[in-house]
C-alpha cells in the first residue's frame, strides 16, 4: 500500500477548548505567554495519536498582525517559544518532524489584505528565517490568493528548507481560491513548491480540489477545517474565533471518511486544520492502518 504523512490537527482551537479563555485575535499566540506548556501539551497529544508532523505555532506571529497590541515588540520571543514547545514534544515522544508554518499577513481569509510584493516577500522571508535552524521544512498555510502563493513562496524560498504550500479554497466550491481566482491559475506558482496541499476549507470543498492540485504531479494531500461556515463576522478587523461555530457532523469518523477518500484520490499528506482535535487523528490512524497504509 502507500506511504501516508499524517500531519496534526488544530492547535488554535485546541488550545481555546483546554484553556477554556475567551479567545483574543492573537489568542494561539498569547497562550504561549499565559499558558506555558499548554502548546507542548497539544503537539504531544497529536503525536500520542499517530502524527509524525508537529506544526509549530507560529502562523499568525507576523509583524503586522502584532502591531498595536501588547505583543507588539516579541517577535522573536514569540517564535522562539513556539519552536521551544514543538522541540521539546518531539523529544518526549521520541521521533517525528517539525514544520514550521506561517501563515497569512493581515488577517485568514482576507486576500484583499496582502500587501505588495516589496512588502510582503520581505516580511515572509523574516518568518522563514526565524524558523529555520529549528525546523526540518516550511509550511505556508491558507494561502488565499495567487499573489499571495507567489509572494510567500518567493520569501521561503530564501532559506534552503524544502517548502510545502497549502492553499485555501471557497468552502462552497473547491475549484476556487478564497480570492475567487480559479484553484488553476495557482498552480504555475504551485509548482515550485516541494508539496501542494489544500487547508482550512470545507472537507467537501478539499475534496474537490483534490484533482487540480494532483495533476501537478507533485506529493499533495489536504487539512481541512470542521467550521459550519467562514461568517462575515470573522473578515472583520482583528477577529476572534468565537464568530465560527464547529459542525456537529464532523466527529472523527466522518472526518476520517473525508481523509479517506483523499487517500483514495491520490493523496500522501493528509491531517487536519480548526476544530481537528487528536481523537480525529487517532481515528484517521486507525483507518489508515486498517486498510495496509504506513504512516511516515
Amino acid at each position: 500500500m502507500t506511504q501516508i504523512t499524517l500531519l496534526d490537527g488544530g492547535m488554535g482551537q485546541e488550545l481555546i477548548h483546554r484553556a477554556g479563555d475567551r479567545p483574543t485575535p492573537l489568542w494561539s499566540t498569547q497562550v504561549m505567554a499565559e499558558h506555558p506548556g499548554m502548546v507542548q501539551g497539544v503537539h504531544a497529544d497529536f503525536f500520542a495519536a499517530g502524527a509524525t508532523i508537529a506544526t509549530t505555532n507560529t502562523y499568525a506571529i507576523h509583524r503586522d498582525r502584532l502591531e498595536d497590541t501588547a505583543l507588539e515588540g516579541r517577535f522573536e520571543a514569540l517564535h522562539a517559544s513556539a519552536l521551544a514547545e514543538a522541540k521539546a514534544a518531539r523529544a518526549a515522544h521520541g521521533a517525528g518532524c517539525i514544520a514550521g508554518g506561517i501563515g497569512p499577513l493581515g488577517a485568514s481569509y482576507q486576500p484583499d489584505l496582502h500587501p505588495a510584493s516589496d512588502i510582503s516577500v520581505p516580511l515572509f522571508a523574516e518568518v522563514a528565517r526565524a524558523l529555520a535552524a529549528d525546523v526540518d521544512f516550511l509550511i505556508l498555510e491558507t494561502v488565499a490568493s495567487v499573489d499571495h502563493a507567489r509572494d510567500a513562496l518567493a520569501g521561503a524560498r530564501q532559506t534552503d528548507l524544502p517548502v510545502w504550500l497549502s492553499l485555501t479554497v471557497s468552502d462552497t466550491d473547491g475549484t476556487r481560491l478564497r480570492s475567487g481566482e480559479p484553484l488553476e491559475d495557482a498552480r504555475a506558482v504551485a509548482a515550485e513548491a516541494d508539496a501542494v496541499l489544500i487547508n482550512c476549507s470545507a472537507p467537501e470543498a478539499v475534496t474537490q480540489a483534490m484533482p487540480i492540485i494532483a495533476e501537478l504531479g507533485k506529493p499533495f494531500g489536504g487539512y481541512a477545517n470542521a467550521f459550519e461556515m467562514i461568517t462575515e463576522d470573522f473578515l472583520k478587523a482583528k477577529p476572534t474565533v468565537d464568530a465560527l461555530k464547529a459542525r456537529r457532523d464532523m466527529g472523527p469518523r466522518a472526518y476520517a471518511g473525508y481523509v479517506m477518500q483523499w487517500v483514495g484520490l491520490g493523496a500522501t499528506i493528509v491531517g487536519g486544520c480548526c476544530e481537528v482535535s487528536p481523537a480525529h487523528i487517532a481515528e484517521i490512524a486507525r483507518r489508515l492502518r486498517a486498510v495496509g497504509h504506513t504512516i511516515v
